[in-house]
């Protein structure tokens, strides 16, 4: 089964919840899509994942792989597309 037909699967038996771990608190919590913002840039430096701890209130951000992105753009998690500045490179 691809990933698609997964998310399709998945999709049509209820919202998509994503696991994630707080890096302050080490919580471990499901979060729904609308709870993650994914921000896609020109580097792996610049393409990352965050979210606000349920448990304690921190602002977390974690790197995101192709892997990731995948998932949570297919989960539908909101995405901003980061563009370079003026003059840069």
């Amino acid at each position: 089964m691809s990933l698609m037909s997964d998310l399709a699967a998945a999709a049509s038996m209820g919202p998509v919840l994503f696991k994630a771990a707080c890096p302050t608190c080490r919580a471990h919590c499901e979060l729904s899509a609308e709870s993650l913002r994914l921000a896609i840039g020109g580097s792996r430096r610049t393409t990352f994942y965050s979210f606000t701890c349920p448990a304690c209130g921190a602002s977390v951000r974690k790197p995101a792989g192709e892997r990731i992105v995948e998932l949570l753009t297919g989960g539908g998690v909101r995405t901003l597309r980061l563009t370079p500045g003026p003059g840069t490179v």
